[in-house]
């Protein structure tokens, strides 16, 4: 790996510890208001609502200029949502401004590794960039969590310069001062990050244009065989992996007794899980051998259904690695490979941007389906079994899919060679 590939994973590593700290900042933000307990999960929606809507604009965009003005200018836009709710803008629409922010960062972070890497090298580096941005998570919710905790928030909220009176009085904003400074070191790296000499699409002017380039995008990739396969894998992910940040809160603390501080540690845990899986995956399995994980999705529904017989710190810890290792092994594969093939079909800038509208619409749709059990009252025990029943359900279809490709692709091969006797 060349010099420029370790900046990326700099400047990514930054970002996403920002992104991580940031949340558990903004649901102590809306406890301390004594907000609704369903208001939590909706800071995920508010967060990637723009992922969404934003879609068809995001991909061109990125496609229209070097990746790492791409990136700096998506990390100011971050900073600017951190100043938001530093100045008192409720927590939902200032993480939205982040989410915006987040979402024209993402098809430069990946559609650079496309241009800037052989695709024989995209497993390994799509383990790296995975593994770091768990370790991000992990670190980040770790960070979070310490921020928010009263002696070292009091510590830090007594150290003050010499003869400068900082207007920071509160955890919050003692908080998000400290994420604030995270997105900055990103911002900084992102000016190191090497142009790769690609020729960049102008970008159309023509709104309509863009969306009707958006759907003929997001079509190919779903007629396309393997596409469907990787991207309905790591749609699924996404969106199990965002609602799954919450049940673990609210699991710790029925079941474990936890406070935020700590519960939000165990995300901590299940993200360690996930970048051993994602490094095992990178040694091990190579673009052309992916497709083969796809059953360890299926086991992984099914293990999240124990955490409802777990009461014991000591006993969830190694079960959440577990929980955590299986999706890392499983979803850094499929992610490459939907790289590959969207890097062949459309282009880097459109293919993450269509990656992006279909994980986030599921972060979306499972986020909301659990705000809306939780304002219903449901125990949390039964949300981990329909989320682990769900989880392993979808993946036994993705399955099902793709062996039915295989063997409508043997027939055609068949067919094939009988015309040609």
């Amino acid at each position: 790996m060349q010099i420029g590939f370790y900046i990326i994973m700099a400047a990514q590593f930054f970002s996403a510890l920002a992104d991580n700290a940031l949340l558990i900042a903004a649901i102590y933000a809306l406890r301390e208001m004594q907000a609704p307990d369903a208001y939590a999960p909706l800071l995920k929606l508010f967060f990637t609502v723009s992922y969404v809507l934003l879609a068809a604009f995001v991909g061109a965009f990125a496609d229209s200029m070097p990746k790492w003005r791409v990136m700096f200018i998506s990390n100011g836009i971050k900073i600017f949502g951190c100043a938001l709710m530093f100045f008192h803008v409720h927590p939902l629409a200032a993480y939205a401004v982040v989410g915006l922010g987040a979402a024209a960062y993402s098809p430069a972070k990946y559609g650079i590794l496309t241009e800037y890497l052989p695709h024989r090298l995209l497993v390994l580096a799509n383990g790296w960039i995975e593994g770091l941005t768990v370790g991000a998570i992990i670190l980040g919710t770790v960070l979070g969590g310490a921020l928010i905790q009263p002696k070292i928030s009091a510590m830090l909220l007594g150290f003050d310069l010499p003869f400068v009176d900082t207007p920071i009085d509160t955890v919050v904003e003692m908080a998000l001062c400290v994420v604030g400074l995270l997105y900055l070191i990103a911002a900084v790296f992102n000016l190191y990050i090497p142009d790769t000499g690609v020729d960049h699409k102008p970008l159309k002017k023509n709104p309509w244009y863009l969306l009707h380039e958006f759907g003929h995008c997001l079509a190919l990739l779903w007629r396309d065989r393997l596409g469907q396969i990787s991207l309905a894998v790591t749609t699924l992910f996404w969106g199990a992996g965002a609602t799954l940040q919450f049940i673990v809160i609210k699991w710790a603390e029925a079941a474990l007794h936890l406070d935020l501080s700590k519960s939000s540690m165990l995300q901590g845990v299940v993200a360690l899980g996930v970048a051993v899986g994602a490094a095992v995956a990178a040694k091990f399995i190579t673009l052309r051998k992916s497709i083969r994980v796809i059953p360890l999705g299926i086991a992984m529904g099914i293990i999240v259904i124990g955490m409802n017989f777990v009461r014991d710190f000591w006993v969830a810890v190694p079960l959440l690695i577990l929980i955590g290792a299986l999706s890392g092994f499983f979803v850094v594969p499929m992610n490459a490979l939907l790289q590959h093939r969207g890097h062949i079909l459309m282009g880097a800038g459109h293919s993450i941007a269509v990656q992006n509208f279909n994980e986030n619409l599921s972060i979306l749709i499972m986020t909301g389906l659990y705000a809306a059990m939780i304002k219903a009252d449901f125990s949390i025990y039964t949300v981990i079994t329909l989320f682990g029943l769900f989880v392993a359900a979808a993946m036994w279809l993705v399955r099902r899919r793709h062996q039915a490709n295989q063997r409508e692709r043997d027939d055609v091969i068949h067919l094939d060679d009988c015309n040609a006797h």
